[in-house]
């Protein structure tokens, strides 16, 4: 059997190719350049249930590729592609315009205009290359193309037609033949004559077959047509609170955030009845465990109910036995959920790997914390054994060795080689660049596992269980202690990276301290160190907290971890110093990253360079990034919570609001944020707020901050 996860060991080393524009509905997305064109190689291609279906969709105009004008983005599934004929010596200034409107959803539709904005007819010979290759996915990301199976192309009355099969893994790709066209295997050509200011216009049709199952297009000529997904977009989002600031560049880049949260929402039922975040597009439409869970965590400003499809979407994948293959063991929450690359001879369709030491721990602080946002008591209840089935694995298969922390070592030689968010091979090195040999001990897992056990410890005090909550917090306060005493590096002033194999501290300075103080694991004697680190010019780049120092041996600014950006490692970071008081510290590394998002377009990417700002004057781009992407768009969320310090304790009947809102924003407004079943506005300014229409029973709680320190 050959799993899709097998290919995902390193960040993609093909990348995106430059100029490209993705339209997605749900996992249904397509790549092209900016006229519009599918190129053969590269990433581009339509891709459905993991495969892709249309590798080849390329438009000639006599002879010569329309020249670009705009890209228009009606909706994440769909857009206008507009371009003109190419201009010539002889003809400077063509009026030749050409359109094409793309919708994409279970297959895609395009409706090719053509106009003649002058006063002379004008004679035009269209072509259209057309191919198929079915390759995964990740065959494609990882520019790791191996042909299998049997291949066939026909035309069939007005159909081309598509075929491939490998195994029990069948797909088909049919392309409507307009009748005016010439059509061959791989090619259509069309010869039309268009008067002065005449128009024409041809749709085209992309049907795809899974297996035995037909998908039904979403989308018809073009146009926007019944989509459950689009029609599901605009409902969620018409429903979104309205997040604003002072700072009008900040608003809009919220905006996009919420926008772009909403594009990435996917409806599996297999998975989950209501829609569950998937990572990002292009290459993460799929459901992960830390991706999922974190971003969840960020946006229960946003839509609280995102947390519970998680909840429920993993917990139904949850471990269940012991499997070196993939990684399963018993309560463990899982990495990825994929299609299978090929059709094998038996067995589900999909392949769950289990690959992440962090998932697991993560699923509990997600329910620690949506319970406090109000999560009914009905479906906490459903949840938590899943939960105490977690902190099982946490006890049993995580501390392999019994020594209170969290390690991994893969089990398998097609598994993750590092299993926590920094996931590269060559991502946990000591500070002189030397690699850390598992098993391994990430400071930041430990992190996550002891506010994994305070948030049993805090359901179980609301259900009233005093023995199991006294048991969590017997874990948690014995964790933490042994915590600051084996990983605090008192040389640095700083925590280690990590305990590898032999117990070393890898003593390397990173920003995953930053999740330490998001989690409260940092005895307070060890805090201001660790906040020192974090802005201090070796982390901080002015644009947000490099993944790893700029003194360390292995620092390289252009790496994927060690030394680039991510936007939700800062928010986290940024989360952490205001739970400890860090108040301008967080404002600074917070400001920077609403700075790198405005350079963006107000679309924080997945990740980008490390240069400091006095490098260069806007952050460098990384080229494989995703855009968008899941817990990137929740950044910006996660820091309007940060500035306004919002705690709800439902349980408690209790909303804490601790503001410190940077001057430079002005204000933040949150309307209609929903809260224990009710809508809520929020406004605060500097270290004062309001929050009007709570819930009766519930009383707020004004905690005074200090603007500085």
């Amino acid at each position: 059997m050959i799993d899709a996860w097998n290919f995902a060991l390193e960040p993609a080393s093909g990348g995106m190719n430059p100029g490209s524009v993705t339209l997605l509905d749900g996992t249904t997305f397509c790549i092209s350049n900016t006229v519009g064109d599918i190129d053969s190689g590269g990433s581009h291609g339509l891709f459905v249930a993991d495969t892709r279906f249309l590798a080849i969709w390329r438009l000639r105009v006599n002879g010569a590729v329309p020249a670009p004008l705009s890209v228009i983005e009606s909706d994440p599934a769909g857009g206008s592609f507009v371009t003109r004929l190419r201009p010539t010596p002889i003809v400077p200034n063509p009026a030749l315009l050409v359109t094409r409107d793309r919708y994409v959803g279970e297959g895609m539709s395009e409706l090719l205009t053509l106009r003649n904005l002058a006063r002379d007819s004008i004679d035009l010979r269209l072509s259209i290359d057309v191919g198929a290759d079915f390759a995964h996915l990740f065959e494609v990301k990882e520019d790791r193309l191996s042909p299998r199976g049997f291949h066939s192309v026909e035309v069939v009355r007005q159909e081309m037609v598509f075929d491939f099969r490998d195994g029990h893994r069948r797909r088909r790709l049919s392309v409507s033949v307009p009748p005016e066209a010439e059509a061959g295997p791989g090619q259509m050509t069309f010869v039309v004559q268009l008067g002065p200011n005449g128009s024409w216009s041809v749709p085209f049709e992309f049907t795809i077959r899974v297996d035995d199952v037909e998908l039904a297009p979403r989308h018809v000529e073009g146009r926007p047509g019944p989509s459950a997904s689009a029609a599901g977009y605009r409902v969620w989002h018409a429903a979104m609170p309205r997040f604003a600031s002072g700072d009008e560049s900040f608003t809009r880049a919220l905006s996009r955030s919420v926008a772009d949260v909403g594009s990435l929402r996917i409806s599996d039922e297999e998975l989950d009845r209501d829609a569950i975040i998937a990572a990002g597009a292009p290459w993460y439409m799929a459901m992960f465990g830390r991706d999922s869970l974190i971003t969840s965590q960020m946006c229960l400003l946003l839509d609280p109910s995102m947390a519970s499809g998680t909840l429920r979407a993993l917990a139904s994948h949850q471990g269940q036995r012991v499997d070196t293959t993939t990684e399963e063991q018993p309560g463990r929450i899982l990495h990825e959920l994929r299609f299978r690359i090929d059709g094998g001879t038996e067995g589900p369709s999909r392949s769950a790997y289990y690959g992440s030491i962090d998932s697991t721990p993560l699923f509990v602080c997600l329910l620690g914390e949506a319970a406090r946002f109000g999560l009914g008591e009905e479906e906490l209840l459903a949840l938590l054994p899943a939960a105490d089935l977690a902190l099982g694995w946490v006890s049993e298969y995580g501390d392999r060795d019994g020594d209170q922390f969290v390690e991994y070592e893969r089990l398998s030689s097609q598994g993750l080689v590092n299993q926590g968010w920094k996931d590269s091979t060559d991502s946990i090195a000591f500070a002189d660049g030397t690699l850390a040999h598992t098993p391994i001990a990430l400071c930041e897992v430990q992190g996550y596992t002891y506010a994994a056990w305070r948030a049993r410890e805090d359901i179980a005090v609301h259900l009233g269980d005093q023995e199991t909550a006294d048991r969590c917090n017997e874990k948690a306060t014995q964790l933490k202690q042994a915590f600051n005493e084996r990983f605090f590096v008192a040389e640095s002033g700083c925590f280690a990276l990590a305990l590898d194999g032999a117990k070393r501290q890898v003593d390397a300075v990173a920003s995953n301290i930053g999740h330490l103080l998001w989690t409260g694991v940092v005895d307070d004697e060890h805090a201001s160190r660790v906040a020192e680190h974090l802005i201090s010019p070796e982390l901080f780049s002015g644009w947000g907290v490099r993944t790893l120092s700029s003194k360390m041996a292995a620092y390289n600014p252009m790496s994927y971890h060690n030394g680039s950006v991510w936007p939700h490692d800062t928010a986290i970071c940024v989360a952490g110093l205001t739970r400890y008081g860090f108040y301008d510290e967080a404002a600074t590394i917070g400001l920077g990253l609403i700075a790198a998002a405005e350079t963006f377009g107000g679309r924080l990417p997945e990740l980008f360079c490390g240069f400091s700002h006095e490098e260069f004057a806007a952050p460098v781009a990384y080229p494989a990034a995703c855009s968008p992407q899941a817990w990137a768009a929740a950044s910006l969320i996660s820091l309007v919570r940060s500035f306004i310090g919002l705690d709800p304790d439902v349980p408690d009947a209790t909303v804490r609001l601790q503001p410190a809102v940077p001057d430079l924003l002005d204000k933040l407004t949150i309307r209609g944020l929903m809260l224990a079943g009710n809508r809520v506005d929020v406004d605060a300014s500097g270290a004062h707020a309001r929050l009007e229409g709570l819930a009766p029973g519930l009383r707020i709680e004004h905690v005074q901050r200090e603007r500085s320190r």
